[in-house]
C-alpha cells in the first residue's frame, strides 16, 4: 500500500510518500480500506519529534480515518464487510489501509460522505472526553472555547451549543471570530483586540463560566482562573502558549476550582469504546439530523500530506484539514 512516513524529525518536508506492507490485524481489530484521513495538531507535534508514538502503534501519521470494513473479526458488532465506518485509530492513518480497533470504530452518520465522516473521530472524542466526562459540564451550565476555530474549538462549540449549553469561543481574526458565532457561540471574542476575561465576565453578569477548554495553557491560565464561575472546571487538552503557568491557588480554594488535563492518544481501548458509546448515543443523533456538521476548510490528496501539514501551521484554516486517500 502507499503511505506517508515521517523520514526524519523537521518541517513539513519530511513527510515522504512510500510504500508498506498492509498492516495485519490483531484480537479486537479491523482492517479499514481508507478513503479519508483528518489532519490534526498531534501529527504536526509527531513529525517535529514532540509527540512520541505510544508502544506498538504504528509509526505513520494519523490518527482518525473513514472508510471501508475490509478484514478483521466483526463479532456481535453489529458491523459486517463492506460497511463503512470512521475511526479513532493510535496512528497509520496516512495510508490507503489502517488498522482500527473495532470498539473505537462508529458508523459513518447518516447522510455524510466518508470524507466527512473522517474529520468527526479525534476532535469528538476529545470533546466528549474533556467537556462532558472529565469536565462534567451539566444542563444550564456555561462552555468558553479557547481556539473556536480550530478542528477541536468548531466540535465543542457545535456539539455543546446543540446540547444547549451557552458557548463562548475565542479566536485570532475577525472572520474567525463570525465564523465561532454562525456555529454556534453567543459571543466569539477576538484575542487580540478583546480581553476574554472580560467580556466573560460582562456576558455572565460578573459570574464567570462553568467550564473552559484550554488548547494554549501558559499565561493564559491565570486569566483563565479569573474568568471561571465558583466551582468552575478548567480542563487543559494542549499547551500552544507554553507547559508552565502561575496558579493562584488561594483562589483555586477559596472558589472550589478545578484545573485538570489530559491527552487521549495513550489511552486504553476500553476507555475509548466508552466515548464511542456515549457519542453514538448522544452526538450521532446529532449529525444525522443536521444539527451539527463536520466544517472542513480544505482537503488534499495523500501525497500532498506535507501541504496540509504547512497549511495547519500557518494557522489560517477554520475547521479540518482532511487528506482524501481513495
Amino acid at each position: 500500500m502507499q503511505a506517508i512516513e515521517i523520514t526524519q524529525f523537521g518541517g513539513p518536508e519530511v513527510l515522504q510518500l512510500c510504500e508498506r506492507p498492509l498492516p495485519q490485524c490483531k484480537d479486537g481489530e479491523v482492517l479499514i480500506k481508507v478513503h479519508a484521513a483528518g489532519v490534526n495538531r498531534p501529527d504536526v507535534f509527531q513529525r517535529q519529534g514532540n509527540y512520541p508514538v505510544p508502544p506498538g502503534a504504528s509509526d505513520l501519521p494519523g490518527l482518525e480515518v473513514a472508510g471501508e470494513i475490509v478484514g478483521g473479526e466483526l463479532g456481535a458488532s453489529g458491523f459486517k464487510q463492506g460497511d463503512l465506518v470512521c475511526a479513532l485509530v493510535q496512528g497509520g492513518g496516512y495510508a490507503q489501509y489502517c488498522v482500527a480497533p473495532l470498539a473505537q470504530c462508529l458508523p459513518v452518520p447518516a447522510g455524510l460522505s466518508a470524507l466527512q465522516a473522517a474529520a468527526l473521530p479525534e476532535t469528538f472524542f476529545t470533546v466528549w472526553s474533556n467537556v462532558f466526562e472529565r469536565a462534567r459540564l451539566s444542563p444550564g451550565e456555561t462552555l468558553l472555547v479557547q481556539g473556536g476555530s480550530s478542528g477541536i474549538g468548531v466540535a465543542a462549540i457545535q456539539i455543546a451549543a446543540a446540547l444547549g449549553h451557552r458557548v463562548f469561543a475565542t479566536a485570532g481574526s475577525e472572520d474567525k471570530r463570525r465564523a465561532c458565532e454562525e456555529l454556534g457561540a453567543e459571543r466569539g471574542i477576538n484575542y487580540r483586540s478583546e480581553d476574554f476575561e472580560a467580556v466573560v465576565k460582562e456576558l455572565t453578569g460578573g459570574r464567570g463560566v462553568d467550564v473552559i477548554l484550554d488548547m494554549v495553557g501558559g499565561d493564559y491560565v491565570p486569566r483563565e482562573i479569573g474568568a471561571l464561575a465558583d466551582d468552575g472546571r478548567l480542563v487543559v487538552i494542549a499547551l500552544l502558549g507554553g507547559a508552565r503557568a502561575q496558579v493562584d491557588l488561594g483562589q483555586v480554594l477559596r472558589r472550589r476550582l478545578t484545573l485538570t488535563g489530559s491527552t487521549l492518544r495513550p489511552r486504553p481501548v476500553a476507555f475509548k469504546a466508552a466515548i464511542a458509546k456515549q457519542l453514538r448515543e448522544h452526538v450521532w443523533p446529532l449529525l444525522s439530523e443536521r444539527k451539527i456538521k463536520p466544517v472542513i476548510y480544505q482537503t488534499f490528496p495523500l501525497a500532498q500530506a506535507a501541504q496540509a501539514h504547512t497549511l495547519m501551521e500557518q494557522g489560517s484554516h477554520i475547521g479540518k484539514i482532511m487528506l482524501a486517500v481513495g
